[in-house]
């Protein structure tokens, strides 16, 4: 008698705590969901991709280059650099291309594991370039992220520009900023940086370069301060990791995050110490710029590996990769890009 109610009373206790924990569990899933935040399974963010394959859109022609190539005519560009440094974090290419529906671009990030938005110098109210399909790609992979599928976004310098003015609402007036910065310059990391994912375990070797050596290249004429996040309500969403200032020393963003999307932006460029060598730029090329700015793309190409996208066979592939097109030595014309790769010729001469 007294055995049966002590396992009744024990059984009971259990039970207890058993819903009990499942309550929690519950509470604190439905708590994270109503944040947005991206909720992935243990098993799906602890398998990585091994062979992942990066989008990098192309932009409008630059008018010094369509000046070089009149009769090709060609639609849009990638400098080779960007390709380079994704190529060397272990991961491939496919060109993303402009000025097509939104059902392309759906169609294909649903294949490959990220994207990179490079830099340049092209505007953002151009119809059915650039800009336009970069929003076509920020609202998809938010509908992958919200979905649980992972799906990264790395903005560089213009990159990083259009995210913020996507997040701020594409409109007449751009949330940015003009500003003068063609110089190399160290980070200045905020009280928190250590907090974000981009910096949460960064060597500290390379925060020390960052910190206190001019190896972040900036050429930009614009830029995102703080009060560009503050009065379109984005602080709410976005982590500033670190600011730089300008020619003139005004302070801007350098680095950015999202805070539940995997979402990155730099307004530096990482990709030219290694791989830009125009001698008038004047470049950070040392070991300590390289090195440091190899972490970036390491890291987002690591990000990259947590999407499980792929093509449905090794010959889908071989049709989409960067391989199918041949760099030009642009350099040698005098373009600021000392390779670059060109897409649709709309001419009468097709190289």
């Amino acid at each position: 008698m007294f055995l049966t109610r002590w396992l009744s009373v024990s059984l009971n206790y259990c039970f207890k705590l058993i819903t009990m924990k499942g309550l929690l569990i519950f509470i604190a899933a439905y708590a994270l969901n109503c944040e947005g935040a991206v909720i992935v399974s243990d098993k799906k963010r602890n398998l990585l991709n091994n062979r992942p394959i990066i989008g990098i859109l192309s932009q409008e022609q630059s008018s010094y280059l369509h000046s070089k190539y009149v009769e090709e005519n060609y639609t849009s560009y990638i400098a080779a650099s960007y390709v380079k440094d994704v190529e060397s974090a272990g991961a491939r290419v496919v060109p993303i291309l402009i000025g097509k529906d939104r059902s392309y671009y759906e169609e294909l990030m649903s294949k490959i594991n990220g994207v990179l938005l490079p830099g340049g110098a092209t505007f953002f109210n151009q119809s059915n370039g650039y800009a336009d399909a970069g929003q076509h790609i920020y609202e998809i992979a938010q509908k992958f992220n919200d979905a649980g599928d992972y799906f990264p976004i790395f903005g560089i310098c213009l990159g990083f520009e259009l995210l913020i003015i996507l997040a701020s609402g594409r409109g007449k007036e751009e949330n940015r900023i003009r500003c003068y910065s063609y110089s190399n310059i160290p980070l200045n990391f905020t009280h928190d940086y250590r907090k974000s994912k981009m910096f949460k375990e960064t060597p500290s070797d390379i925060i020390e370069i960052l910190k206190t050596e001019n190896v972040t290249v900036n050429a930009h004429q614009f830029c995102i301060v703080d009060e560009n996040l503050k009065s379109y309500n984005l602080t709410h969403d976005w982590l500033v990791t670190s600011h730089s200032n300008d020619d003139h020393s005004l302070e801007f963003i350098a680095s950015v995050e999202h805070k539940r999307y995997p979402f990155y932006g730099v307004q530096f460029h990482p990709e030219k110490s290694a791989f830009e060598w125009k001698l008038s730029k004047k470049y950070a090329h040392s070991f300590e710029a390289i090195k440091a700015n190899r972490y970036f793309m390491d890291f987002f190409v690591q990000e990259c590996r947590k999407s499980q996208h792929s093509f449905a066979r090794a010959s889908e592939e071989n049709r989409y990769l960067i391989y199918n097109y041949e760099p030009h030595f642009t350099g040698v014309l005098g373009s600021a890009y000392h390779q670059c790769y060109f897409f649709e010729p709309r001419g009468t001469v097709s190289k």
